[in-house]
């Protein structure tokens, strides 16, 4: 190079070349300003400050190691410049070389104690070496020499967010804008700082003003992108992390905002496959990692989730969504105590991490420790007065203790959180006011169980109101006797006018049900008596007690939260092997679903009969319980139904049971003629049908059922 630029510098001194060096570097022509600082250097080998601008040239073209060397060559010749101390530690610093760029610093200022570059360049160091209040003394001390360093006003920033003091924060992004307009450090700073607050709709112009000064910066597009996502613009979002890749396909923080994008959207899958991308980028990538690990979980590959978090943890101990995903983990794995564990460590780095304070919470509603819950909800809600999940689950523990009023209110928030009860109807909600004329429409939602339990209110309602009721299908013939409706509809059917609507699980919070005034007379649903009559006749050779047996409830593999409760309620037919011993009783399948295989080959000496090939529906089911003495059920619909109907039901409880038996109780003031049996310790239920087994024993002595009073009525 320097060959073919000689003949250039024929004639001409080193001031001369130096000069026109400089003006190529400052032109950002470099490889132009490299040779001519390199011809001087040739002829004056101990100029220090042509040494120093090609450390300097070298600095911002990432050759840090060769500023370094040229810029430490200009210190030993000329050790006492200031500049040249703080540029060496520029370069250090881009080597992660902390130590030396703090040493370079502050012989930086001790040659020259009103050089405010040096006490700025100096604030970062300790920043980034995790001494923010240090650096904030820094920052401050240069930002006194120079109120208008926009650099040290937007370090100042940095240190003030790691310091956690937002608001002032935001201030001295805003002072470093001020200063210098065109600073896109400072507009990334002030946005992530607004979405930090919470006020995301003001990071959004500040990311794209700053775009307008460079639109080809792909970390302001990556920026503006989290911003979109937080507003519920999730596509404008994708837009941004895509174009931010497109133009540096080496980003890898886009990769993983994408994968997050997917979670959210439940498509797993996809979001594996972009953090997969984001770490083959940056395989220290520790929130990746962490990321990672909780898309696998919801794929059920627990072991390498586990991998992952801990992969997470040994790149960043101090990633506190690293130890809160670790003990989600772990929660899966049936590790309680190692995932409270890990909650605590999440809430030790992040006190005011909600989610962590809802999980444990969540985690001690399941052990049943129900004032560690509530206490552990209360400090979610105080961190994020609006956290859904939260109240959702605060409302159930209220309504577990028998805090009805309460409860309702906060469960209302389920409408929010998983879209239970949300219709885009252009009519209103009803919100409890008086209906008038009006028609109102009260639609299901959630289970089968849910409806049969709270369509109770449905002839309640009517006595002040015309109804139309929308249901499941399968309840839909069982329902349409209820007292009050002008019409039922089955779900995903077209529906008749109505003014108003409400979803059904909101009606006991808008009539004010506590304890005292649930409405619990039964029977509240009526059976086909032709049908009641087939049933009837049919099991007449079955002499001895007629029992009706349900032994798990439905499975939704789709939601993993609902799945593990699906399988905590449920247990195989064979557990139930103990009542087979006992004489005098017949059993009758009520088992449906994928378990109802089970029926075929019961456990020896439980003679199971089973019918349900010819359950078509639930009023036929009903017809089938009507001939039935008691049924004996685990927490699915047919218990409901059983209890709606007035018969005696028995329900196997487990460990951590729903919120609508209450606690500590063996009754339900829901259901006048339900027992329940629960599990004294998770997943016990052996001591459950033993002790199911000594109470049918005795029922079998008592008065055979014809001496007793039917309960259900005709229609």
């Amino acid at each position: 190079m320097l060959q073919s630029t000689a003949p250039v510098w024929s004639g001409r001194s080193p001031e001369e070349i130096l000069a026109v060096g400089i003006d190529h570097h400052r032109a950002g022509r470099f490889e132009a300003a490299e040779a001519a600082y390199r011809r001087v250097v040739a002829v004056r080998p101990e100029d220090a400050d042509t040494l120093h601008l090609l450390g300097l040239l070298a600095y911002q073209q990432q050759r840090h190691a060769q500023a370094i060397d040229h810029i430490g060559k200009a210190i030993g010749l000329q050790g006492g410049r200031a500049h040249y101390h703080n540029n060496a530690a520029l370069a250090y610093l881009a080597l992660g070389r902390l130590a030396e760029a703090e040493a370079s610093c502050r012989n930086a200022i001790r040659l020259d104690s009103a050089y405010p570059t040096a006490r700025s360049t100096l604030g970062t160091v300790l920043r980034l070496g995790g001494r923010p209040l240090e650096a904030e003394d820094s920052c401050r001390a240069a930002i006194g020499l120079d109120p208008g360093f926009a650099g040290a006003h937007c370090q100042l920033g940095y240190a003030l967010c790691d310091l956690r003091r937002l608001d002032e924060a935001a201030e001295a992004f805003r002072s470093a804008i001020g200063a210098a307009p065109a600073l896109l450090e400072a507009y990334l700073g002030l946005g992530a700082v607004l979405r930090a607050l919470g006020r995301p709709g003001e990071a959004e112009p500040c990311y794209r003003r700053a775009l307008t000064l460079d639109p080809a910066n792909a970390e302001l597009h990556n920026a503006l992108g989290v911003t979109l996502r937080s507003l519920e613009r999730p596509d404008e979002a994708e837009s941004c992390y895509r174009t931010a890749l497109r133009l540096d396909p080496g980003f890898a923080q886009p990769h993983n905002n994408l994968g997050t994008l997917s979670s959210a959207r439940g498509r797993h899958g996809e979001a594996a496959a972009s953090y997969r991308a984001a770490l083959r980028l940056k395989p220290d990538y520790a929130e990746a990692h962490s990321n990672l690990g909780g898309a696998l979980l919801e794929l059920g590959c627990r072991a390498e989730a586990e991998e992952c978090q801990r992969t997470a943890l040994r790149l960043d101990p101090d990633l506190a969504e690293a130890h809160y995903n670790l003990g989600n983990v772990l929660l899966a794995q049936s590790r309680p105590a190692a995932a409270e564990q890990s909650y605590r460590q999440a809430l030790a780095l992040e006190p005011d991490y909600a989610d962590a304070h809802f999980n444990l919470g969540t985690l001690q509603l399941e052990q049943r420790r129900l004032a560690d819950a509530e206490a552990s909800y209360l400090e979610a809600l105080r961190h994020q007065p609006d956290h859904e999940p939260t109240h959702c689950n605060l409302g159930q523990l209220y309504l577990l203790t028998g805090k009805l009023e309460t409860g309702w209110r906060h469960y209302e928030w389920r409408i929010a959180l998983h879209g239970a009860g949300r219709r885009n109807f252009a009519a209103p909600r009803w919100a409890g006011e008086p209906i008038g004329e009006r028609i109102l429409l009260v639609h299901a939602e959630q289970g089968l169980g849910d409806t049969l339990q709270f369509c109770r209110y449905v002839p309640i309602l009517a006595r002040t109101a015309q109804l139309v009721f929308e249901v499941q299908a399968p309840l839909l013939r069982l329902l349409s006797d209820l007292p009050g409706i002008v019409r039922i509809v089955a779900a995903g059917d077209e529906l008749p006018p109505f003014d108003v609507h409400c979803p059904l699980l909101s009606v006991p919070h808008l009539v004010g049900t506590n304890l005292a005034s649930i409405p619990g007379e039964v029977p509240y649903l009526a059976v086909d008596p032709v049908r009641s009559s087939f049933w009837h006749r049919r099991l007449a050779g079955l002499d001895g007690l007629r029992v009706g047996l349900v032994w798990a409830g439905g499975s939704r593999p789709e939601q993993p939260a609902a799945a593990a409760i699906d399988r905590r309620r449920s247990m195989a037919l064979d557990r139930m092997a103990p009542l087979g011993g006992i004489e005098g009783v017949n059993f009758i399948s009520l088992q449906k679903g994928p378990p109802a295989v089970e029926a075929e080959t019961p456990p020896s000496g439980l003679i199971l009969h089973d019918f349900t090939g010819e359950l078509t529906d639930f009023a036929e089911t009903a017809a089938l319980i009507d001939a039935l003495d008691l049924v004996v059920s685990v927490d699915t619909a047919v218990a409901h139904l059983a209890g709606a109907l007035g018969k005696p039901v028995w329900l196997l409880n487990r460990f951590d049971s729903c919120w609508r038996w209450l606690e500590n109780r063996t009754d339900s003031p829901w259901y006048p003629t339900l027992r329940q049996f629960r599990q004294p310790a998770a997943g016990d239920w052996p001591s459950v049908v033993s002790e199911v087994a000594a109470a049918l024993s005795m029922r079998v002595r008592e008065p055979p059922a014809a001496a007793r009073p039917r309960v259900s009525p005709s229609r």
